[in-house]
């Protein structure tokens, strides 16, 4: 449980345990294996009543649903730790290390404690809360809502979507029911309950804010996000407290605040509930989620890719790479496709494509439609088992504003050699010409092309070495060029655009 602090264009993102995490998540829900789920969860489907929504009091729903949302205390013990370079440079000088007979000192880690909470999903005793609140805990304890205090085992974490499984020696527990997000609506009514600041067990009520909300407090796991934005008051300690509509259902779990001051600032996010249904799901069978896989690197589409591949508007999801050998390569997918449906159901854009691909089971049959220069295709694939380390396949957004921007003016490149390519830990397969500099006022920038990105493509066509790029780029005609990067671990297309002003792209 490690509590880490960072920012996002000046603001935080604050998990909202007792000794709060702060983080700087959310495509994907889990597949499930065939083995049967020790959990029977409580569903339904039905939109809410919307003859609820001006009622009064909602006392009667508070007192059916609190008793299923607990206390959740985490404490970690003190542990001795060896120290190492990573912790301070010094400790690599050899004088330092031959003070210390060449053994690194030891310092003492003091011990911690969390406060958070959870949600009961099943009379035996499985309560879903967040990971980060369990995250290296060196016992849980569960208060329930009649006072008892149990102690809790972790049954499976799944850190790319912030949610937890575990599991008290409990019977006949008020397990709360589920509500199927897709129907719930920006504008809808909703309570938080949970146990802010370790006072007691409150409930705050608010709107639905947005829906699909994506800030990138997971970007450090290459988590998935598809929050729930709420202006119900969520403050330290309520992460894993459940957010339900008037009708008592579940529709997320709260998880984390956007906050300049470390309180509430009116913009709290929840883990909708038909994705925490199916990693608790996942977790509860096999301790882990299975999530399927087709092997792609997706992106948004821009204005400007939309130009630069033809495209009639911006729907679907850019394939920007295909992994070899992969479900998507054996069904006929190529770099420069546009998905624009997926098992019937349209694309709306790279995130919700990934969302649904990670919600089926390995194994799947699935159809695909896809648009390739100009023309629409048909095609098949079946799903594999998403590897658990795997860094393709994730939806990437254009790493800025201005992607529609300018072509190599302003940038410097570099041959990708052997030496290079081990210092950047780049793949083996990888050809291109490295980024060494680039302007701050170019184009290029504005497109967000930036020092150690490798040019793999200059509008379609291959890049080998720095002068092929030199050359390519010379040889592009009109003030546009379409660029393939590899960048940060993921393949991208940008387009640079000579003509657009830095004022156009703020």
């Amino acid at each position: 449980m490690n509590s880490t602090f960072s920012t996002f264009l000046g603001r935080r993102f604050i998990l909202s345990a007792g000794l709060v995490a702060v983080a700087g998540l959310l495509a994907g829900a889990a597949g499930t294996a065939n083995s049967s789920s020790p959990l029977v969860l409580k569903h339904d489907a039905a939109a809410v009543s919307r003859g609820q929504l001006e009622r009064a009091s909602y006392s009667d729903i508070v007192k059916r649903v609190a008793p299923s949302v607990v206390k959740i205390t985490s404490e970690i013990k003190a542990k001795r730790v060896r120290m190492n370079g990573a912790d301070n440079p010094a400790f690599n000088d050899p004088m330092f290390r031959q003070f210390f007979g060449g053994r690194m000192p030891e310092m003492e880690s003091p011990a911690q404690s969390g406060l958070g909470s959870g949600v009961i999903i099943s009379s035996d005793g499985y309560i879903v809360t967040n990971n980060h609140l369990v995250d290296g805990a060196d016992q849980l304890k569960v208060t329930l809502d009649d006072g008892r205090e149990l102690i809790a085992k972790v049954i499976g974490r799944d850190p790319l979507t912030d949610i937890a499984v575990v599991k008290v020696d409990a019977k006949d527990l008020p397990a709360v029911t589920f509500a199927d997000t897709n129907k719930i609506e920006v504008g809808d009514r909703v309570l938080a309950i949970g146990n802010p600041f370790g006072i007691g067990e409150t409930v705050t009520s608010g709107i639905v804010s947005a829906k699909g909300r994506r800030v990138g407090i997971l970007s450090d796991v290459k988590g998935f996000e598809n929050f729930i934005q709420t202006d119900a008051a969520i403050n330290p300690g309520n992460s894993g407290g459940a957010l339900i509509d008037i009708d008592g259902r579940v529709i997320g779990i709260n998880t984390a605040i956007l906050s300049r001051s470390g309180g509430f600032q009116g913009v709290g996010l929840a883990v909708p509930a038909n994705l925490v249904t199916q990693v608790a799901d996942g977790l509860a069978k096999n301790g882990k989620v299975v999530r399927g896989f087709l092997g792609v690197s997706v992106q948004d589409i821009s204005p400007a890719l939309a130009d630069s591949f033809g495209l009639k508007n911006r729907a679907g999801a850019l394939v920007a790479e295909v992994t070899p050998d992969s479900p998507a390569a054996k069904a006929g997918l190529k770099e420069g496709d546009v998905i624009t449906s997926f098992n019937g159901e349209t694309v709306a854009d790279a995130n919700r494509l990934t969302l649904e691909v990670t919600a089926v089971a390995p194994g799947t049959k699935v159809n695909l439609d896809v648009l390739r220069d100009g023309k629409s295709e048909k095609l098949a694939a079946t799903t594999g088992e998403r590897p658990a380390r795997f860094a393709g396949g994730r939806s990437v957004e254009s790493a800025s504003p201005g992607d529609d921007e300018g072509v190599l003016n302003g940038v410097a490149v570099e041959d990708l050699t052997p030496e290079a390519r081990r210092e950047m830990n780049l793949p083996s397969r990888l050809k291109g010409a490295v980024v060494s500099q680039v302007a701050p006022d170019s184009a290029s920038a504005r497109a967000g092309v930036s020092a150690g990105d490798v040019i793999l493509e200059i509008n379609r066509q291959r890049v080998t070495s720095a002068e092929e790029a030199i050359d390519l780029s010379a040889k592009a005609e009109g003030k546009k060029t379409l660029l393939k990067l590899w960048s940060h671990g993921s393949t991208i297309f940008v387009v640079v655009d000579e003509t657009a002003s830095a004022k156009d792209n703020s």
